[in-house]
């Protein structure tokens, strides 16, 4: 979500307020936490279950690399996507870096993807961008190949170090590079969780009701996508940030952060578009094109 969506849909909910009003009162005040990875014990053995963890770690069949979950809420409909080996997940960009992005369905086939998901945020002035550049930081394979001083508002850098461990930092992506050996990562927020611990919500978070995707990482090491559909009345409203992170912290993430949303939240499984994009104005199911994908691959 842009910032221009991100303000009309605070005029549209609040109109009797001013921005700045419904932003003192929709607050996300995040943890100062460094990334604590020794919280991550990928061999963790399950001795007590409830049913959130039943339902990631009962697999369809034994030798599956994800599951796919679905998910509903009050006014919202959704997927959890839980992917048992972490290292199976990487960053996609688009071929066309800075000229054009590419619809998640794209960007799927031209990696063979299993499962992806929209990732970063990118500028849209007019509402009408081509997705071809991103907003924040972009590192990939361990190189910093986007980054910029950005005029809106993001949380910080999500990704993966070389352990495969979902890092959240405040760090500039050159420091975050270098500090956490980071192998892919976007900028982006705000973060929902960190070391266990989920940040202060006031009222919905500043961010309003929408399409949501995010990212989060159990302490077993099973990565966590979520998307939320929105804006469709009769099939899906929208989450603000109380109800992502309490869907992630029920499927025990230790680690979760927000993507970007709106327009943009996609899911694709086996290539195939699996949610509702778009919504708003329009009944029509239609993909923006993107400049990242976090994606799963074999």
């Amino acid at each position: 979500m842009t910032t221009l969506e991100h303000q009309y849909l605070a005029h549209l909910f609040y109109s009797d307020k001013t921005i700045e009003e419904v932003m003192a009162n929709n607050i996300v005040i995040e943890t100062n936490e460094e990334p604590d990875t020794s919280l991550i014990n990928k061999e963790k053995n399950h001795q007590h279950m409830d049913r959130y963890d039943k339902q990631i770690l009962q697999k369809n069949n034994e030798n599956d690399i994800y599951k796919v979950i679905p998910i509903d809420g009050s006014g919202y409909r959704g997927f959890l996507i839980a992917i048992y080996d972490p290292s199976k997940v990487r960053l996609a960009i688009t071929r066309f870096p800075k000229e054009k992005g590419e619809l998640l369905t794209t960007i799927s086939e031209v990696h063979d993807a299993k499962v992806a998901i929209n990732a970063s945020g990118f500028h849209d002035q007019d509402g009408i961008s081509d997705g071809g550049t991103p907003t924040g930081s972009v590192i990939k394979d361990g190189k910093i190949i986007f980054s910029e001083k950005s005029r809106e508002l993001y949380g910080g850098i999500i990704g993966f170090d070389y352990n495969n461990n979902l890092i959240l930092t405040k760090d500039d992506a050159q420091t975050a590079l270098t500090k956490y050996n980071l192998k892919d990562a976007v900028e982006f927020g705000p973060f929902l969780i960190v070391n266990g611990k989920p940040s202060f919500i006031k009222g919905n978070g500043g961010w309003g009701i929408a399409p949501r995707t995010a990212i989060g990482q159990r302490s077993d090491g099973i990565v966590l996508f979520l998307i939320i559909d929105g804006r469709r009345v009769g099939h899906s409203l929208g989450a603000d940030m109380v109800e992502l992170t309490r869907i992630m912290t029920n499927y025990k993430a230790i680690n979760a952060a927000n993507l970007d949303g709106g327009a943009s939240t996609t899911l694709t499984v086996e290539k195939n578009l699996k949610n509702k994009p778009g919504g708003g104005f329009s009944a029509k199911v239609e993909q923006r094109p993107l400049p990242t994908a976090w994606i799963v691959t074999n």
